[in-house]
């Protein structure tokens, strides 16, 4: 899966837990500030992507950072399909 695959299931999956559209998500978008995701949102965010992408997400690999902008929580769900396809 290429990066704008990625950055189109994480549109899809804000889109559902925010239950509106976000139609000018940029990777410079921020999930908390921006997009108004709280903790609560940002776990629906993380099952809908595993459900979605078939991703694996551990959660003692998760960082503050990953959860900064669109593009960072695409650079880790990159990093994992990597991991992943290493194995």
């Amino acid at each position: 899966m290429n990066r704008s695959q990625i950055i189109n299931h994480v549109s899809i999956a804000l889109s559902t837990v925010l239950n509106r559209e976000v139609p000018q998500l940029t990777e410079e978008s921020r999930l908390f500030e921006d997009l108004a995701l709280d903790s609560t949102s940002v776990i629906e965010l993380l099952m809908g992507l595993e459900d979605t992408i078939a991703l694996e997400i551990d959660p003692d690999e998760l960082e503050p950072e990953v959860f900064r902008t669109v593009g960072s929580l695409t650079d880790y769900i990159e990093a994992g399909f990597a991991k992943t396809a290493a194995v």
